[in-house]
């Protein structure tokens, strides 16, 4: 019986049409590439559905996911991660016997090899290779720290260990290298598996500690021995082009490296502390795009004003909140939804995080003396419609985008303020004119970050009576609330991913005139919720009641200003 070709099984399956498949059949072969190899490069087909139709060719099964429960270290670790990246294979735990989860079944040498290596109980098995890839990302071992430590225990000298070159490779493929890279590398390699946002590497008397920020929650990963901390300093000194002689003095450096074929942004911060040298380190996902604007979890009511403030032709619109709290993610958002061909964007920025096509962006640099304020004169002059400040640090800096804002710019910024209604007040205390206020703001976003429940493991519970008074809510509500648990999902946690919580205040006549009266924050933020600014605690309680965060965390970042919210 003959077999099927992968292209008419396809056809069969729904993903293709006879008719177009006659046609990237002509175009392929004009282009003397194989006709699956196009339809790869031109994405005329899924991973996923290119897999199946191997799977049904070759009568093997489909397997959709690769599970914790499958991913075997001990197999992984036989073959060199190259090998198996290369050819889209990775050996699994089967019931059975070791399993061969294959891209493409018609590798039969590759197959065969790892067949004699495993044993004949090893079976086949077809998924994509976008599954094998992720999986190969997630679950190749790098080497432990165990193992680690052991290798430097073996180094006579560790203060005399070579570095090497920074260069392009993926930090995965680091088997090779001398233990003090290894074990760098390994600290940050955990860190991208974690998500984590930061790195702390902090000597104390007798040891270094290491903790990661996962969704804006300090953990600590692990400990090292103090002998090695020069090493290690030195290490990362090398890596972000620091001064390596330099230990009296704090030293700000960058560092670019790619894992598990993803690039990361490092930026690096060094501070000398009593025991030593003390490194921060902020991670940023170079292919990590921002949410659009509709996505950010705006209600409904929040999303007009959004779209009302925005769509303004002149003013400032200000984002305020702490450090942290994503306000720089919903500028980007805003900008996103602003840049057509036919306004011009220019924006001053430290850092640039994300690069936005069709958008002048600048980076400040103090060393040539490129500040906020000296690049937003510059940029005035460069017939912008639309101009975002990344953060209004200082008077001078507020004074020229309000300016800005009256001389007919949009003008986008954030603020460090507690509250939206906040941000009167401060730029009032940074010696900005009541009435340059009143006149240039047209709308304050106050934002915060909430952990987000896992959606695996949360649980069912009724909390407390004092705790929904502490809320404001009925005693008697039928909403079901959920607290965390924890599970494999999210490393115990309770917690996956973060949300963020807002409040929008518009510049209404009657806050103007608060403004122009100097009002007190209170009176301010009164004013905005007769106005109908929804408060942080509010939103955050919409957000508990679907489900999608805890009161606790909502408490935790939204009590110290909300009080009195019945009045």
């Amino acid at each position: 019986m003959i077999k099927k070709t992968v292209s008419h099984i396809l056809v069969e399956d729904g993903v293709l049409t006879a008719l177009a498949l006659q046609e990237y059949e002509q175009i392929a072969l004009k282009e003397k590439i194989p006709l699956i190899r196009y339809l790869q490069e031109k994405k005329l087909i899924t991973p996923e559905a290119l897999a199946r139709a191997y799977a049904k060719q070759s009568e093997l099964p489909y397997l959709e996911k690769i599970s914790d429960e499958m991913a075997d270290p001990l197999l992984l670790a036989k073959i060199p991660l190259k090998f198996l990246r290369e050819n889209a294979i990775i050996p699994l735990k089967g019931k059975q016997g070791p399993l061969i989860a294959v891209s493409n079944p018609i590798q039969f040498q590759t197959i065969d090899e790892l067949t004699m290596l495993f044993g004949n109980q090893t079976s086949t098995v077809v998924a994509s290779a976008k599954t094998i890839i992720d999986a190969l990302n997630h679950y190749y071992p790098l080497e432990g720290t165990d193992q680690m430590m052991e290798d430097l225990e073996e180094e006579s000298d560790v203060a005399g260990l070579t570095f090497g070159e920074i260069d392009e490779r993926d930090i995965l493929t680091s088997a090779n290298d001398a233990p003090i890279i290894k074990l760098v590398n390994y600290v940050l390699f955990q860190a991208v598996k974690m998500d984590a946002s930061d790195i702390h590497i902090e000597p104390e008397e007798k040891e270094i500690r290491v903790r990661y920020r996962i969704d804006g929650i300090m953990h600590q990963f692990m400990t090292m021995p103090k002998r090695i901390q020069g090493a290690v300093i030195s290490r990362i000194k090398i890596m972000s082009n620091m001064n390596i002689a330099e230990k009296r003095k704090p030293q700000d450096g960058r560092i670019e490296i790619r894992v598990a074929d993803k690039r990361f942004d490092i930026r690096v911060n060094l501070l000398p502390v009593i025991f030593g040298e003390k490194v921060v380190m902020r991670l940023l996902d170079k292919e990590k795009g921002f949410a659009a604007l509709e996505k950010l979890g705006f209600s409904s009511h929040d999303f007009d004003l959004i779209i009302k403030i925005i769509s303004k032709p002149n003013g400032i619109i200000f984002v305020s909140g702490p450090t942290g709290s994503g306000k720089t993610t919903t500028l980007y958002s805003i900008l996103s939804r602003l840049n057509k061909p036919t306004v011009n964007i220019v924006t001053v920025e430290d850092p640039v995080e994300y690069q936005l096509q069709g958008i002048s962006q600048v980076q400040v640099n103090e060393k040539a003396n490129v500040t906020f304020a000296t690049a937003l004169r510059a940029i005035l002059r460069q017939d912008p419609d639309i101009v975002m400040i990344g953060e209004t640090r200082d008077s001078e800096t507020a004074q020229i985008a309000i300016q800005a804002a009256l001389t007919g710019h949009l003008v986008l910024s954030t603020i460090h303020t507690n509250s939206a209604p906040a941000t009167i007040t401060r730029l009032i205390d940074m010696g900005i004119e009541s009435f340059l206020i009143a006149s240039s703001i047209v709308g304050v976003i106050g934002q915060r970050l909430v952990r987000k429940l896992c959606q695996s493991c949360k649980e069912a519970y009724t909390p407390s009576t004092e705790l929904l008074r502490t809320l404001n809510m009925k005693t008697d509500s039928k909403v079901t609330f959920y607290r965390p648990k924890g599970c494999v999902d999210c490393a115990n946690l309770g917690y996956k991913g973060r949300l963020s919580i807002f409040e929008i205040m518009i510049m209404t006549d009657e806050i103007s005139r608060l403004t122009m009266e100097r009002g007190a924050t209170t009176v301010i933020r009164k004013q905005a919720v007769k106005d109908g600014m929804t408060l942080l605690i509010q939103d955050g309680i919409r957000k508990v009641e679907l489900a999608l965060t805890s009161i606790e965390e909502v408490l935790s970042v939204a009590t110290a200003y909300d009080e009195g919210l019945d009045q």
